[in-house]
């Protein structure tokens, strides 16, 4: 990797240039697809940035942003970056007070808005946000004081001289901060971290080079934009390929989306492939007879394969019958025959899962790493990866476990620290430049990271023997009716588990267990389908030691969710509020 720094705005200027006519964005209005070059683009970007100096935004001052995911969030990030301000997103399912927080903390003097929806949140404490100067819309109008529309607000940006914003550009350093990272944060107020041009222009590059692109790549953009995974592969990472971002209509419409695009590559958070696989399998449920039989004997073959591969071995001999059989067609009905490659990241996913996928011929490649180091740290590419581990290091970074087990990070991606907290900055950082990532691994000898457990998730038995709840978790989630486990006991002298079903196979459960209950609430009262449950997680425990496994289980009345506050915006489980929501439950474990 060069040594050469760049900020955003020479990478964005260098891609147009060699790229104006080639499509940059795409969107779907009505029934059809629009497209924005990256000329088209460029000229928004400019005009909404002087738009931004129009309405008084000063360097180094915020512009947060919150919408789901489309041109004018990207048009906005870029043109704040432009003016010399500091984009922070914020997560849509934010309530006012969190909106009021990031806009305060940044010093936000700009807030733009995907619509009305979200707007309202802000005039419901805008008396506690004196800084801010307008409010711009994406989509709609308002009669409200200093709130403008998008084409109102672009307006604003005539009036400025193109000077004063090639002013703002020439002022700004690759070293200087461009962008706020907010993490969801499983505890707390999230922190600001702080991005730099070099931190976020080096890592675009060294990911995507490591990935491997082609000419004309294309992705399709549904995770958070605020989150640094969703900004690496949809915002900055295209800027390095040259390619094209799709942005979906909606997380409902992901899968008809998916369809239409058909992305080259795709980046998915474990609970969306959980969702994908609980998809196929239900589909898969369907077929009988012979269909049935070549189904489950393709998926042999495709596993082998795929470990196969991973050792450098030839496939099975009718590797290729299966393909074409089964998994071609698997891939085409996801929308992912175009996709050279699958990817995982932003929270631990299962190894079932992962087989699952690997035996259909589409092999999930992990991707590890956190805002604090731009995104990624370690990286599995095609040709390259191992199931179960998260990958080899990026190139020009450097990786090491501490002597506590701890995963340390030390590179150009590694952040400045976090705006306006020194403390927790000191905690994260050491003298020496390393990065602490509060999780714990191991390093085998070939350079592949396995994550093992979070620093701070580890339970601490009676006994006094330190258990990773993750990976009993895994295997608890690899029960076909489960949705989503919890294993708690901290302190306590042994473990149990909180289970939630999956509600796509709630008549299976009331099938096999003999359970009279009729919906998700009744099923988690039901002694029936308790018994019938617990007779699982025994299976589950033959396979652990003998401190890891499970002796009592609680079903839940409702899955985990984002709006239930038990995920973060990128589905980890927040365990203290989990522990908090279901104290009962979990003190009658131990009663």
């Amino acid at each position: 990797m060069s040594e050469v720094q760049h900020t955003v705005m020479e990478v964005f200027d260098g891609v147009v240039e060699q790229k104006r006519d080639e499509p940059a964005l795409k969107w779907k209005q009505g029934s059809a697809w629009k497209t924005k070059t990256w000329g088209e683009y460029s000229d928004e970007v400019r005009l909404a940035a002087k738009a931004m100096i129009a309405l008084g935004l000063e360097p180094g001052k915020g512009v947060s942003i919150i919408g789901f995911n489309c041109v004018q969030w990207v048009v906005a990030d870029i043109a704040a970056i432009f003016a010399g301000g500091r984009p922070a997103g914020i997560y849509t399912t934010n309530s006012a007070e969190q909106c009021a927080y990031v806009t305060s903390h940044a010093e936000a003097q700009i807030v733009v808005c995907e619509d009305a929806a979200q707007l309202a949140k802000f005039m419901e404490v805008r008396d506690s946000l004196p800084e801010v100067k307008a409010f711009i819309l994406m989509r709609g109008d308002s009669g409200e004081d200093d709130v403008y529309g998008w084409p109102e607000f672009l307006a604003k940006g005539e009036d400025v001289d193109d000077a004063e914003l090639a002013a703002r550009i020439d002022a700004q350093k690759p070293d200087d901060v461009c962008t706020y990272i907010y993490t969801s944060g499983t505890t707390g107020n999230p922190k600001a971290v702080m991005i730099s041009h070099d931190n976020m222009t080096w890592t675009a590059k060294s990911a995507l080079d490591t990935l491997g692109y082609a000419d004309g790549d294309i992705v399709v953009s549904y995770l958070p934009l605020s989150h640094i995974a969703e900004q690496i592969i949809s915002l900055h990472g295209p800027m390095v390929t040259h390619g094209c971002t799709a942005f979906a209509e909606s997380i409902e419409k992901l899968g008809d989306n998916l369809k239409e695009i058909r992305p080259t590559i795709f980046l998915a958070v474990p609970r969306v492939w959980e969702k994908i696989q609980a998809k196929i399998v239900a589909a898969g449920a369907a077929n009988t007879g012979l269909k049935k039989k070549i189904g489950a004997w393709a998926r042999s073959q495709g596993l082998a394969g795929g470990y196969a591969d991973q050792k450098g071995q030839p496939r099975p001999m009718l590797y290729g019958v299966a393909d074409k059989l089964v998994f071609s067609k698997v891939r085409e009905q996801l929308g992912l025959d175009r996709s050279r490659m699958q990817i995982t990241s932003a929270a631990p996913i299962s190894k079932d899962t992962l087989e699952f996928f690997l035996s259909l011929g589409i092999p999930i490649m992990e991707v590890y790493g956190m805002s604090e180091c731009t995104g990624p740290t370690t990286v599995s590419v095609p040709g390259k990866y191992v199931t179960g581990k998260v990958g080899t290091k990026l190139p020009g970074t450097e990786l090491k476990i501490a002597q506590d087990g701890e995963i340390l990070m030390r590179g150009r991606h590694v952040f400045k620290g976090y705006f306006k907290n020194p403390e927790a900055t000191a905690e994260a950082l050491d003298e020496d430049g390393w990065l602490h990532s509060g999780d714990i691994g191991e390093i085998d000898d070939r350079g592949f990271l396995q994550i093992t457990d979070r620093k701070k998730d580890l339970l601490i038995t009676a006994g006094g023997e330190n258990i990773a709840p993750q990976v009993i978790e895994g295997q608890l989630k690899a029960i076909p009716t489960v949705s989503q486990a919890v294993v708690v006991g901290d302190r306590k002298k042994h473990l149990s588990a909180l289970l939630t079903l999956d509600e796509t196979k709630l008549d299976t459960v009331y099938a096999e267990s003999g359970s009279a209950a009729t919906s998700m609430a009744e099923a988690a009262e039901c002694d029936k389908v308790k018994s019938w449950l617990m007779a699982q997680v025994e299976e589950v425990n033959k396979s652990l030691a003998r401190v890891q496994t499970i002796k009592k289980i609680a079903v839940l009345p409702a899955d985990l969710s984002i709006e239930g506050g038990e995920l973060t915006p990128t589905m980890k489980v927040k365990r203290k509020v989990v522990n908090e929501k279901y104290a009962a439950l979990i003190e009658a474990f131990y009663a």
